[in-house]
């Protein structure tokens, strides 16, 4: 699936770095979640089910060949770069200190309350919230192809109803807790890459497949720097999402588990998408006419044209089962991982009440669950009725807030543990150089993706000569500080006391 004005009394201290115990403070363990419920398979394919790699790979794929021919994998190998320095700040930053809130505390902690709040809580929400919407849609759609209801497809207001049963349907399986949840996505991401693997193979050994080139991979062979860049945003897109495994953190096994999966989990889509993208250049190459990658009237779905002539027209329709699912399957883990965030939010005295609230026998945030499965439907019902094209800028948005949030978590860890960095080379690395250099190429892609998005060609929208998609993004932030000083109005005891304090946790029971 995006970035701060500090508290001017919580940075006049710096508050003592917590004890190197792997132990959860006491604000971890107080919220009532269920303990030992998300085990390190577990949160592997919860982060892996929450970037919906069949999904993601089909519909920016064909977006990234357009940008950079044959140099396609070493894109996705240039755009993995960041998205790996950024999760060993989330790592760092889970093994101290293992809240569910993940980006709120962390950056609450570094920074003070106005940026957590805003950055570490509202951008994070917002880009949540808009994926989750274009994730319910297609999710829709793809599930009507699948269904044979090819008419059903193109009427917006059956897509719309088909999209709101299904948000209903994966709330309360969330709701119902992640035992269950997890049990459903092993079978949901089992699909996806399976359908991945075996197309690739199939594709690979078709007669007319060239044989792949390791040149493919070199990223020094791009010749225009503003189409690297171009195509390494766009790969930015493809890995957002595995962070939301880490606000599990408070129900699984161990402290370390989290940390341990984000680094499988990002891995795992790295060498699934090279080996997809191999395999769709070497069957199809990257020409503009027929099949070719870089065909324009092709390229938000590769998959779909792919698959009959690679697998034939049966087994091509368990392709676009597994981009259904891949949709479904993030849905139901960004429900999962939203609720989480508003729950710390809401225990840390930075939103209503009603978000702490624990269901008794599932042990889940059952309010924050319903709340964004509701908000996402009204959110959607809202995009559709103004315009679907509004919708579609919506969703290109949320790369600047990625890169906005994503950029600030990993500044937050080198000040946070800037007194641990000369400890030993371990935590110079892993606490400072690292997380620094992919703070600095997130906030880097922030501002690229800013001057890009500012263009009226930018998307499909555009007023007063500036692009629709640089006004969402940029609204959103803007609307983010009017949030967060009503936040400050109702909220005074968390942004008074700020980093230093965190009140006390009283988790309520429907």
């Amino acid at each position: 699936m995006t970035k701060q004005p500090t508290d001017a009394g919580a940075m006049a201290g710096t508050p003592p770095a917590p004890p190197r115990t792997g132990v959860p403070s006491p604000a971890a363990t107080a919220k009532g979640l269920h303990r030992g419920s998300v085990s390190l398979l577990g949160a592997v394919a919860l982060g892996l089910s929450s970037v919906a790699p069949a999904y993601s790979i089909a519909v920016t794929l064909g977006l990234v060949t357009l940008v950079a021919g044959h140099l396609a994998p070493a894109a996705l190998l240039l755009g993995f770069v960041p998205i790996l320095l950024t999760a060993f700040a989330f790592r760092e930053f889970n093994r101290q200190l293992p809240d569910c809130g993940t980006t709120f505390v962390w950056t609450t902690r570094a920074f003070g309350p106005l940026a957590g709040w805003l950055v570490g809580g509202w951008v994070v929400q917002i880009a949540t919230l808009i994926a989750m919407t274009a994730l319910s849609q297609v999710g829709a759609v793809y599930l009507l192809q699948v269904l044979g209801l090819h008419t059903w497809e193109q009427r917006p207001l059956a897509v719309t109803v088909t999209a709101v049963l299904l948000l209903a349907a994966l709330t309360a399986v969330a709701r119902r807790g992640l035992r269950i949840a997890a049990s459903v996505q092993y079978v949901l991401l089992g699909l996806q890459l399976t359908a991945l693997f075996g197309f690739g193979a199939a594709a690979l050994v078709q007669r007319h497949s060239v044989r792949p080139s390791l040149s493919w991979l070199n990223p020094f062979a791009f010749g225009d720097p503003g189409s690297c860049a171009q195509a390494v945003l766009l790969c930015l897109f493809i890995y957002w999402g595995w962070d939301s495994l880490i606000t599990v953190n408070e129900e699984t096994d161990s402290d370390r588990v989290p940390g341990r999966a984000v680094l499988i989990s990002t891995f795992t889509l790295l060498g699934t998408y090279l080996f997809t993208a191999f395999a769709a250049i070497s069957f199809a190459g990257t020409g503009s006419t027929g099949i070719g990658l870089g065909n324009a009237a092709t390229a938000t779905d590769v998959l779909a044209t792919l698959a009959p002539p690679v697998l034939g027209s049966v087994l091509a329709k368990a392709v676009q089962l597994a981009v259904c699912v891949s949709a479904v399957s993030a849905l139901l883990t960004t429900l999962i991982s939203s609720s989480r965030t508003t729950l710390s939010m809401a225990a840390h005295g930075a939103l209503p009440a009603a978000f702490r609230r624990i269901h008794p026998h599932h042990r889940t945030p059952a309010f924050g669950t319903v709340f964004f499965g509701v908000a996402t439907a009204a959110l959607l019902v809202l995009l559709q009725l103004l315009s679907p094209r509004f919708l579609g800028d919506a969703i290109l948005s949320i790369g600047l807030l990625i890169a906005c949030y994503y950029g600030t978590t990993a500044l937050a860890c080198v000040w946070h543990f800037r007194s641990q960095l000369r400890d030993s080379p371990r935590d110079l690395l892993m606490k400072g150089v690292l997380p620094l250099l992919g703070a600095v190429l997130m906030l880097a892609a922030f501002a690229r993706s800013a001057y890009d998005m500012y263009a009226p060609a930018y998307g499909s929208t555009s007023f007063h000569g500036v692009g629709g998609v640089f006004l969402l993004g940029f609204g959103s932030l803007a609307l983010g500080v009017a949030a967060v000083l009503i936040a400050r109005a109702r909220f005074p005891r968390f942004f008074r006391e700020g980093r230093t304090a965190v009140t006390r946790i009283t988790v309520t029971e429907d």
